[in-house]
Order: C-alpha cells, then sequence, then structure tokens
C-alpha cells in the first residue's frame, strides 16, 4: 500500500510538469484541463497559488503544494481515506481492485448515468497516470484530489 506521503510525492511531480520542484500557476491550470477536460481561469490558478504561497516567489513548493491539498482534504486521514475506498468500491465492480472501462459503465448505468464503454475509456484515460487502461486506487485518489483543487477556483 502506497503511504499518504508517497500519494502526495506522486501528486506533486505530476503537477510539477517542468521538473523544477515546484508548480506554477500556468502548470497548475494544465494538469487540471488535461485531468477533468475544462480548465479554470488563469487568475483562479494564480489565486490558488497565492492562497499557499509563504515564501511570496508566485510558485508552489512541495510544502505549500500539501498545505493546499491539506486544506481541501481537511477532517481526519483515516475518515477521508474509507470515505474514498468505499466510493472507489462503488466503482471497482469485478473485484480485480481497479476501474476498468466497463466496470465504470456498469456502475454509472446503475447510478442512471448510462454510458458506453468508449466513453469510459476516455473519462479513465483523463486520470490514469501509468497509461494501463484502468484507475487504481491511488490514481481514484489524485482524480478527487484534482477535482478538490478546481472546486476551489469555483468553478467546479
Amino acid at each position: 500500500m502506497v503511504s499518504s506521503g508517497e500519494r502526495m510525492a506522486r501528486a506533486f511531480s505530476s503537477f510539477d510538469r517542468d521538473s523544477d520542484g515546484k508548480i506554477s500557476a500556468a502548470e497548475l491550470r494544465l494538469c487540471v484541463e488535461a485531468t477533468l477536460g475544462d480548465g479554470i481561469s488563469a487568475e483562479d490558478a494564480a489565486a490558488l497559488v497565492a492562497s499557499v504561497d509563504a515564501d511570496g516567489d508566485g510558485l508552489l513548493s512541495e510544502e505549500e503544494f500539501l498545505k493546499l491539498v491539506a486544506e481541501e482534504e481537511g477532517g481526519e486521514e483515516d475518515q477521508r481515506r474509507r470515505g474514498l475506498r468505499d466510493a472507489f468500491g462503488v466503482y471497482e465492480v469485478e473485484g480485480r481492485g481497479c476501474i476498468t472501462p466497463a466496470s465504470l459503465r456498469r456502475a454509472l448505468s446503475r447510478l442512471g448515468a448510462s454510458r458506453d464503454v468508449g466513453d469510459c475509456r476516455a473519462m479513465i484515460q483523463r486520470f490514469d497516470l501509468n497509461g494501463d487502461g484502468v484507475l487504481t486506487f491511488d490514481e481514484f485518489v489524485h482524480s478527487w484530489m484534482l477535482s478538490r483543487i478546481a472546486s476551489r477556483s469555483g468553478r467546479y
């Protein structure tokens, strides 16, 4: 099992597109747009960065990024993780430990939101960090974290 610290380090690395150890507002915007399919404004991204930019350099260090994520997570880590596990279980219906396009289609259909397998494949592809065509729990958590950060911009 991947620890919370390792998961956050991976998330930070995926946001830090140029691998300079900092996340710019532009990188934040690109990552949100690439994964959620809709971007946030430059102003909203800059405001998110500024909200936790302790050193005033206009960039997020890993520590500042963790603060931004912690503000979004709130509450108890164990309780949040259990809730995410439960949510993951709704979509992971094949017992393989991952969300496949077919399992996502079945789960969405049960929830009244029918999609074809191609649509589900495209949804998964947005968050599939390792390109294997399925979502692991860590990738699911990453997608949740991105949506929470984007929601802070007021767009979601």
